[in-house]
């Protein structure tokens, strides 16, 4: 059942973490599924890590760190196939 209840305006912080969850989520139920048909796509996605970079500018930009955490995911999921 829903809650219909109207719900008072979020910290925009708080509001962006919910979405990032829920993203994350989301795409790695259907990398998940697709990977069970196709799993070769996980080793795509794994020659693709070098190719991704941090968009933050400055000293808080960590390209590896960016890499580090898709690799355990991609890790995960090969666990899972």
């Amino acid at each position: 059942m829903t809650d219909h209840t109207p719900t008072p305006p979020l910290d925009p912080v708080v509001e962006a973490r919910r979405r990032e969850m829920a993203t994350e989520h989301l795409l790695f139920g259907t990398i998940r599924f697709l990977a069970q048909r196709h799993p070769e796509l996980l080793d795509e996605l794994d020659a693709s890590l070098d190719h991704l970079w941090d968009k933050a500018e400055g000293e808080a930009r960590d390209d590896a760190a960016v890499r580090k955490i898709a690799g355990r995911i991609v890790k995960s999921l090969r666990a899972e196939s």
